[in-house]
């Protein structure tokens, strides 16, 4: 055992130890879905707490709905006829006789209205008090109370006149490029970059009707834009008598639609003055608003200098990578605190060690600006959770993804002595991890995980722009797939019995992304000569079959002996599918003439997404120029907005606001127009 593991295992003992004599709540109930409702249910069910989980028409056969104790319906799929509704939660509280609520994140866990309903009906709200919400609710009074605490805060505007008028002028005074920010808002939503001054009002509006759709209120804020920051946050816990400690920081620089896809504790490269400046500091903004429970202090870092961005009020997805660098079960504190106690440990008795990394997997498609997508998981294959190695998930084989939540389908944790260390044992569990029925950002995690930049820690919230990944396969990897598409066809029409053994050679065609590509298999004496539209080589590959009809294998190519060999899995779909699973990314042949449908953007005017129109912004018979919005659609609580192509006519528009689309579908018929038309 290492020093630093034995360190922990202490400090970790000590904490229990203070813990155990805590008088715990009896039955609570957990007003969220998904991941985040399965981490509490376990602390609970280790603490021998009761649990009570709520769910929608969509999760009537969730994980976190079978993992619970007892299970209440509060009705539709969409959030707010069911995980919003204030009024149900308090009821389904009164009725199960829990003695309190855990939030979890997202839907109501920041929401002041909640957390005073709760407090008024004598229901204990595990998190801060309301006014501590309310407080840090708002962007721009959180920003004002700041100041006021000595926290430094980034130059922008923070009043209250929304006029077009009024923030156009302040736009001016700060400067561009800055950001448009939600009011109350969080995970990226109502949030634009802009650039150039022409943007500013689309931008606006797109903030406002985001803002207005995912918290209610579309107030917005203006900040100086850092060019090259670095997101670092602090976490803070604080209990009922004002003492407060911070559980040292985490970096979630990297970032899409300002959503954190990898965060990692501590934050690399940060000097001692300076972390301990930043916990200082994130206590001190504790401490202003009186806070208690969990709560997270996000600062943007430039170089030495640091600025508050705002603090969220419950506890955070990437609290796990903290869990790992102090031994803590922060859910366990956040019950114990919520019951009365004191914190189980001191500033002094907190110790941090090692390097943990968090990857999360969204149901998204990287290669298409990150659409959301939904359907059903087909196969699932889990990395084994030994060895600091975790797995937070809401979901389990055979489960239909939904439109209507958050994509986020599982998080990867990992924990090692190093941060080298820490990110080999991630780039294995990702490439363990293999998902079919529904698009996922696993490649691109890989891609994030092994650029060399982000093993130097050259980080800031444009990584992801900095270092986009490959949309194609190259050369290597598009043989490799062929390959290994071809021999699982030959192996599969042997073991039908639709080929005659020995049949030779063995002709087939696989399609990518539209593409056909002839193969040929002519049967040697080791293995097979492959011939490819580019040459040939030799290959082979024994299967062995695994579960749900999945087959795996060790792929040779080349003649040289040893041949290069690649580990690869191959998972059959409908529709004359194959995915198959390689190391470091994946792929998906179509088996017959069928090809793949290509989301591609390249016919504009079809539905990029499943998911409801949330606004139309022109008019049949309108001409528009090229670039200008003509619908908006919204799925997983984001925002896409289709464009117009080019100069042209909207001739017919198919779906109106509040209707449900299927990804593909047209939305409009649009006629281009050249200049020189007559």
């Amino acid at each position: 055992m290492s020093e630093k593991t034995a360190v922990s295992e202490k400090t970790a003992m000590r904490s229990n130890n203070n813990l155990k004599s805590v008088k715990h709540f009896d039955k609570i109930l957990i007003a969220n879905r998904g991941e985040i409702a399965c981490r509490v249910i376990k602390t609970a069910k280790k603490l021998g707490i009761t649990t009570v989980a709520v769910y929608s028409d969509a999760d009537y056969q969730a994980l976190h709905k079978n993992l619970a104790d007892e299970a209440y319906y509060i009705g539709p799929s969409p959030a707010p006829e069911s995980y919003l509704c204030t009024d149900k939660l308090i009821e389904v509280v009164k009725q199960s006789g829990a003695q309190a609520v855990h939030p979890g994140y997202g839907f109501l866990s920041e929401n002041a209205d909640f957390a005073k309903a709760c407090h008024d009906a004598g229901i204990h709200f595990i998190g801060p008090g309301y006014q501590a919400i309310k407080a840090m609710g708002s962007k721009s009074e959180a920003k004002a109370l700041m100041e006021k605490a000595g926290v430094p805060v980034c130059p922008g505007y923070h009043g209250s006149d929304q006029s077009d008028e009024t923030l156009t002028l302040e736009a001016k005074r700060i400067g561009y490029p800055l950001m448009v920010k939600a009011a109350l808002g969080g995970g990226g939503k109502g949030m634009r970059i802009i650039e150039h001054s022409d943007q500013l009002q689309e931008g606006l509006q797109a903030a406002r009707r985001e803002a207005l759709k995912s918290f209610g209120d579309d107030h917005l804020l203006l900040e100086s834009y850092i060019s090259q920051p670095r997101h670092v946050e602090v976490q803070i816990f604080f209990d009922q008598n004002n003492e407060g400690v911070y559980l040292f920081d985490r970096d979630c620089s990297l970032q899409r639609r300002h959503q954190k896809v990898i965060e990692e504790a501590p934050a690399p490269n940060l000097s001692d003055a300076m972390r301990k400046s930043m916990g200082e500091a994130a206590v001190a903004a504790g401490k202003a608003i009186q806070y208690q429970g969990a709560g997270t202090v996000e600062f943007l870092v430039d170089n030495e200098r640091f600025y508050f961005m705002e603090m969220n009020t419950r506890l955070q997805v990437e609290h796990p990578v903290t869990e790992a660098i102090t031994g803590q079960d922060l859910v366990e504190w956040q019950l114990a605190i919520a019951a009365g106690a004191s914190l189980p440990l001191a500033q002094d008795q907190l110790q941090c060690h090692g390097h943990a990394l968090e990857a999360r997997i969204y149901a998204e498609s990287p290669g298409h600006d990150f659409l959301p997508s939904s359907g059903k998981i087909m196969d699932l294959q889990w990395p084994q959770a030994v060895n600091h190695v975790r797995i937070d998930t809401g979901i389990q084989q055979g489960d239909h993804i939904s439109s209507h939540y958050d994509p986020m389908l599982a998080k990867l944790v990992v924990w090692a002595e190093s941060r080298e260390a820490a990110i080999d044992k991630m780039s294995r569990a990702l490439s363990d991890y293999q998902q079919t029925g529904l698009s996922d950002n696993r490649d691109f995690l890989l891609h994030l995980i092994n650029e060399p930049a982000f093993r130097q820690a050259e980080l800031s919230t444009h990584f992801i722009h900095q270092h986009p990944p490959e949309t194609e396969l190259d050369h290597d990897q598009l043989r490799m797939s062929l390959m290994a598409g071809a021999l699982y066809q030959f192996h599969q029409s042997q073991y039908e019995g639709s080929l005659p053994a020995a049949e030779s050679p063995y002709q087939t065609t696989l399609f990518l992304n539209h593409q056909p590509y002839p193969i040929s298999l002519e049967k040697e004496s080791e293995g097979f000569r492959v011939s490819l539209t580019d040459g040939y080589c030799q290959a082979d590959i024994h299967w062995y079959e695994a579960e749900s009809g999945c087959l795996s294998g060790q792929l040779s190519i080349g003649h040289h002996t040893p041949p290069s060999t690649v580990q690869c899995r191959a998972v059959p779909l409908p529709e004359a599918r194959l995915k198959i699973f390689f190391p470091d990314f994946s792929v998906e042949l179509s088996l017959s003439g069928q090809c793949l449908a290509a989301h591609d953007g390249s016919e504009a005017m079809a539905a990029p997404m499943n998911g409801t129109v949330s606004s139309v912004m022109v008019t049949e018979g309108q001409q528009v120029h090229a670039g200008t919005p003509l619908l908006v659609m919204e799925a997983m609580k984001m925002e896409h907005t289709v464009h117009a192509p080019c100069n042209g006519i909207v001739e017919s528009i198919f779906y109106q606001t509040g209707d449900r689309v299927d990804a593909g579908s047209p939305l409009l018929a649009f006629r281009e127009e050249h200049e020189n038309a007559a």
